[in-house]
């Protein structure tokens, strides 16, 4: 607009040159020159006008465009913002809906091995309570069956004065004593047929028949034999014969060496194998053995270096309760073994499952790491340009992101991380 208007006036300076150097031609000239100066002045005069307008409405129109270019770009730089958040969000919701999956098969996982250990460990519990209620009543059973060979002892003591004649009699006398081995062995709690055996029969080297009153079984398959022996001949004739009683007690402990004897040479070691033991002779009364000892000091000794104990009602009862006390230990061995089988693959399943929360907690950190690149990529690569993009434009926006600061919790448990870890020798 500013070449037009100059252009104009340089026609009309022109003009006013033309119309100087021709006034001489004449004032018509002149008069003419000077309505078109008039004219040309409204027109730069309408022109400028114009170009004012126009310069104004110019200027109104970028100020219009300035604001609406501000608008539209912060409303792109949010949009930018946004959409770069939202697609920040879906991969992290990815990865932790993955991450979620896997936990979820891992805590079924674990749920499926803590089930069987949960019934382990109430089998051991049960095995536990089984076992200790197992030993209160053989306290209990130890307890009453004293009480009964007590009462027992007492009962024989009362019958023996009525039993003494018929005591004379040898098949009589077998019998009495075989009828008190027999009540022993129930008082001690064994079982015919399970923990001992009568009457088995065999054949000595020689040819001779060879019968026991009773084979005692121990744990571990070893064996004891008992044969039950009742010299008492001169004991009676003690009580008989009073003037002689030294005489007819001598004759007793000869007796008692001579039933030893003929145990020790007995060839039950060969007749029923090599886990044979000792040989027991036992006496059904007391007094059978005092009398003998009384006199014969050495006879106990001498009987066990030979392999033959001598046993009255009270050290059989000892002695073979011993033996049931034997089999429950085995049993309770038995039991003890398997619970330490049950702990060790408790400990193996627990290490199994420390394996799988390890593999869980790295999944979570690995959804962890790959939120934090986005983010880091977001505020390292876009966000600087977002910035610059802003300042020309003079927006305030908030562009700040955060890091996801939450850690997984590592495992520390050396029974969790390795599963060889011994944790006896550990201690």
């Amino acid at each position: 607009m500013t070449e037009v208007l100059l252009v104009l006036a340089g026609a009309a300076f022109g003009a006013l040159i033309g119309w100087l150097a021709s006034r001489a031609s004449g004032s018509a000239s002149l008069a003419r020159l000077k309505a078109e100066l008039a004219a040309a002045e409204r027109r730069v005069s309408d022109q400028q006008r114009a170009h004012d307008a126009y310069a104004a409405q110019v200027r109104g129109d970028h100020d219009t465009l300035r604001q609406e270019f501000q608008a539209l770009s912060a409303q792109s730089l949010q949009a930018s913002q946004e959409a770069l958040l939202r697609v920040a969000q879906e991969r992290l919701s990815r990865d932790r809906a993955v991450a979620d999956a896997e936990l979820a098969r891992r805590e079924q996982a674990v749920r499926q091995l803590v089930e069987p250990m949960a019934k382990a460990l109430d089998d051991v519990r049960r095995q536990t309570s089984e076992a200790d209620l197992a030993r209160a009543e053989a306290q209990a059973q130890l307890a009453q069956q004293v009480r009964h060979m007590l009462d027992a002892s007492a009962q024989l003591g009362r019958q023996t004065e009525s039993l003494r004649s018929a005591l004379r009699r040898p098949e009589v006398r077998g019998r009495w004593g075989e009828l008190h081995l027999r009540r022993v062995v129930e008082v001690a709690g064994l079982v015919n047929g399970v923990d001992f055996d009568e009457q088995e029969s065999g054949t000595a080297p020689d040819g001779s028949r060879l019968r026991p009153d009773m084979i005692v079984t121990l744990a571990g398959g070893r064996r004891i034999v008992v044969d039950a022996k009742t010299p008492l001949d001169a004991l009676l004739d003690v009580d008989g014969d009073p003037e002689r009683a030294e005489e007819h007690a001598a004759r007793h402990v000869r007796n008692v060496r001579l039933r030893v004897k003929e145990l020790s040479s007995k060839a039950y070691r060969e007749q029923f194998g090599s886990e044979i033991d000792f040989s027991v002779l036992f006496l059904p009364a007391e007094s059978f053995l005092q009398v003998a000892t009384e006199r014969d000091p050495q006879l106990l000794t001498d009987a066990y270096e030979a392999g033959v104990i001598i046993a009255t009602p009270t050290v059989l009862v000892a002695m073979l309760r011993t033996v049931a006390h034997t089999w429950k230990a085995e049993a309770l061995a038995k039991n003890a073994k398997e619970v330490l089988q049950t702990g060790q693959e408790l400990y193996k399943r627990l290490s199994t499952m420390g394996e799988h929360l390890a593999r869980v907690g790295k999944a979570i950190d690995q959804a962890g790491d790959a939120y934090n690149k986005t983010i880091g990529s977001l505020e390292r690569q876009v966000l600087p340009q977002a910035r610059r993009f802003a300042a020309l434009q003079q927006i305030d926006a908030d562009l700040e992101t955060r890091e996801v600061e939450t850690a997984v919790r590592a495992i520390n448990a050396p029974e969790l991380l390795d599963p060889t870890f011994d944790a006896q020798n550990a201690h």
